[in-house]
C-alpha cells in the first residue's frame, strides 16, 4: 500500500484514555441495577460495540438493559470532564499527519456529541474533518457502514483510508469496509487478541502509527508493490 490519503480512528482507547472512567462506569451500574460484582474482564470485554448493544451481555431483559444504561450514563457523564486524558504522543503524531497532507477523522461507538466534548477538553478537535457517531449510522461496528461513511465524508476511497483502532471490532469493520487496518496496543485489547484478528500492522505507540501511516505498508497477506 502506497501513503494512505486518510487515517480514520477510533476514540476510547485510541486516541483518549476513558479506561477507568468506562470501568467505574460499569460497576456503577451493575451493583445499583443488578446489585453484583463483576470481574474487569467480563465487564471490558465488548469495549468497541455500542453501548446499548453492550447492555445486552449483562441482561437479556429490555427494561434491566434501560436502567443499565440510564444508571452508566449518569455516573459516565458525571464524571466525564475531569477523567478523560489523551494517550501519549497523540496530540504530537496527529500534528505530524496533518502536516503531510493526511485527512483525520474518528469514527466511533460513543455518541457525536460526547466524543466532540471530550475533544474540546482536551483541544484534539482542530484536527478532524469528520466525525461518525453511535448515532450517525443505522450499523456500528464491526459493521463496516461506520467505516464506509466517515471515508464519505472525507470524500476519499476507504481503499485510500486506514481505520485504527483498539478492538477486535475495530479492525474486522475496517477490513469489511476495504480500508487498511492498524491495531493499537494500549487500549483495552491484549496483543495476542488483536493479533488474532490479522490487522495489517499493530502499533505499541502513537509516534509508531504515525510513522507506518507516513512510510506506506502493505495490506495483510500482501507483498508490497514498487
Amino acid at each position: 500500500m502506497q501513503r494512505p490519503e486518510a487515517v480514520l480512528f477510533d476514540n476510547d482507547g485510541t486516541l483518549v484514555d476513558t479506561y477507568d472512567l468506562i470501568l467505574a462506569s460499569f460497576r456503577h451500574c451493575t451493583r445499583e441495577v443488578l446489585g453484583v460484582e463483576l470481574p474487569e474482564d467480563e465487564l471490558m470485554s465488548n469495549q468497541g460495540q455500542p453501548l446499548d448493544v453492550q447492555m445486552t451481555h449483562l441482561s437479556d431483559d429490555p427494561e434491566i438493559q434501560r436502567l443499565l444504561l440510564d444508571s452508566y450514563r449518569a455516573h459516565n457523564h458525571a464524571h466525564h470532564d475531569a477523567a478523560v486524558s489523551a494517550f501519549p504522543g497523540v496530540r504530537e503524531g496527529l500534528a505530524r499527519l496533518a502536516d503531510a497532507g493526511i485527512s483525520l477523522g474518528v469514527v466511533t461507538s460513543k455518541t457525536h456529541w460526547l466524543a466532540q466534548r471530550g475533544f474540546k477538553i482536551l483541544g484534539l478537535d482542530g484536527f478532524f474533518s469528520a466525525l461518525v457517531g453511535r448515532e450517525d449510522t443505522a450499523r456500528h461496528k464491526p459493521d463496516p457502514e461506520p467505516v464506509a461513511y466517515g471515508a464519505t465524508l472525507l470524500g476519499i476511497d476507504p481503499r485510500r483510508c486506514v481505520y485504527a483502532g483498539d478492538s477486535p471490532f475495530d479492525v474486522q469493520a475496517g477490513r469489511a469496509a476495504h480500508a487498511a487496518t492498524i491495531a493499537v496496543s494500549w487500549g483495552s485489547f491484549s496483543h495476542e487478541r488483536l493479533e488474532a484478528e490479522h490487522p495489517d500492522a499493530i502499533c505499541d505507540t502513537f509516534d509508531e502509527l504515525a510513522d507506518i501511516v507516513l512510510a506506506g505498508f502493505p495490506r495483510h497477506g500482501e507483498e508490497e508493490r514498487e
